[in-house]
Formats: C-alpha cells, structure tokens, sequence
C-alpha cells in the first residue's frame, strides 16, 4: 500500500466528505488518532457511517440518528469489520475527527493528524482482519508522512471520549508495527 500524490490510498474506496478543510501552513502530520465508531450503535455493516461523514444521514431512519445527523465529522480512513477500508479525506487536508484536543502539550490534533475510524464499539473486540488492514495502513502512512505517535481518541480527548476502549488491543497493534 502506498499513499499517491494526491492523498489517496489506491487500496482504500474513496468518498469524498466536505467535513474537511485546509492544515495549517507547514503542519506536519506526526499523529495517527484511532477512533471507533458503529451506526446504530452496536451494529454493523450498512452505509450509516457513509453517510455521516458525507453529510446524507437520514435522522428518520433510526431514532439514534436525529441526534447526530446534523454534525459535521469525518474522518480520513474507516476500517470495517471485514477489513474493507474506506477513505474520506485525502491526508494531506485536515478531516475533522478529534475535536476540542490535546496530546503532548499541543491542542488541535486535527491540524496535525491523521484519523482512523475503526467499525466496532468500546464494549466488544475488534477483529483480526482489522488489525491486519490496520497494519497495513499505518505502514503505508510511515512511509508518506513523518508520523511518530498513535493514540487513542481517548488519549486526546480524555473527559470527552474513551474510544477505541478496553478490548482494542494495544500490544498486539504494537507487536505487529515491529516485524
């Protein structure tokens, strides 16, 4: 896998979200944010998530969505639970995933980072097909962008967010970044 010029991934299906905009001049993209999401919640599958980021959520289709379908979020990558990955926003513009943030001492993580939405919820494992794509993923982005640190949603939001959570395994993502 390999990032083109144009911040796309060949391997990843591109849908294009306006929920971005310009970085900072001369931001570099040092952090990867992994996140997690599922619409409704708990479930899987569909085009909910889609739809949120590209701004076409229905708030009739399920009684979850009237309150979210009125935000304006993206992400740059989604990984679903068969390992399908999607991209949003090319990595060189600023796609808004972390908010109100913070990691190291420097506030705006969306100016210097790339976000990652896994399919899954805080209270369930992720599978291993994720993992792998994951893997891949962030091996492609090393070798495009000068990134140096991974963190949780929960890392850099902590009194707003707690994902990816508990059952998102650290030390094997780890494990795997050594080989």
């Amino acid at each position: 896998m390999k990032i083109g010029p144009d911040g796309l991934l060949a391997q990843a299906r591109y849908i294009a979200s306006t929920n971005c905009d310009e970085r900072p001049p001369g931001a570099a993209i040092t952090l990867l944010v992994l996140h997690s999401i599922s619409l409704p919640p708990g479930q899987y599958g569909g085009d909910a998530i889609e739809r949120l980021f590209t701004n076409r959520l229905d708030p009739a289709a399920h009684p979850y969505f009237r309150d979210i379908a009125t935000l304006r979020l993206s992400s740059h990558f989604l990984v679903r639970r068969d390992g399908e990955l999607l991209q949003f926003v090319p990595v060189q513009q600023r796609a808004w995933h972390a908010g109100a943030s913070c990691w190291r001492g420097r506030s705006r993580c969306n100016d210097f980072s790339v976000g990652v939405e896994l399919e899954g919820v805080e209270e369930s494992a992720f599978e291993d097909i994720q993992y792998a794509r994951l893997n891949e993923l962030l091996r492609a982005l090393r070798g495009s962008l000068p990134l140096s640190d991974v963190a949780a949603h929960s890392d850099v939001a902590p009194d707003r967010k707690t994902d990816p959570g508990a059952h998102f395994d650290w030390a094997r993502l780890l494990a795997d970044l050594a080989r």
